[in-house]
């Protein structure tokens, strides 16, 4: 059975966003370590799938460049109808928990479910999430869009491994 895991870093105060979906501050100059990509590629070799809201996406989309996941088959989590890109295919959201059930029964490598909040809820209340690596950032934000959206449930998670960065990132892996 594939795995779906939640890589993803969060703020401190334990935001992956600001409020309009931005993802600036994981790039200001502090936290740039020569030669240290805390792990991302990697895991980028390990998966063949992403899994993601939305907003996220639309974040994304908005990133410099090409679209980062050529070559992965993308999913996207809506809750009005969209036409499927060369790039993703639009899955309705309140079909998102069986819809994971059947991929996690398929053949590939491992899923990777980049967020956003209400989506890593989703797949969190019904035990869909196989893994999760964190990494803290040491920024605090003040507002913007939660790791897990209100009404996630309450879990001991066991932690795996842990690890430091001498900019203070902690990366964390958790299993659910």
């Amino acid at each position: 059975m594939r795995e779906v895991i939640l890589y993803i870093a969060v703020s401190l105060d334990g935001y992956i966003a600001r409020t309009d979906g931005s993802t600036d501050w994981l790039e200001a100059p502090a936290f740039t370590l020569q030669d240290e990509d805390f792990g991302y590629s990697t895991f980028l070799q390990s998966i063949d799938t992403t899994l993601m809201g939305y907003n996220t996406y639309q974040t994304i989309l908005n990133f410099a460049g090409p679209f980062p996941y050529s070559g992965k088959t993308n999913y996207v989590f809506s809750r009005s109808p969209e036409a499927d890109t060369a790039q993703v295919s639009f899955i309705p959201q309140e079909e998102a928990t069986a819809f994971v059930k059947r991929l996690k029964q398929q053949s590939g490598q491992a899923i990777w479910l980049i967020g956003g909040g209400k989506l890593n809820t989703m797949l969190l209340r019904t035990n869909l999430i196989d893994e999760i690596i964190l990494t803290t950032v040491p920024v605090i934000l003040g507002a913007g869009v939660p790791l897990f959206a209100t009404g996630a449930p309450e879990r001991q998670l066991e932690v795996r491994e842990s690890k430091t960065y001498p900019i203070g990132f902690v990366q964390l892996r958790l299993k659910p």
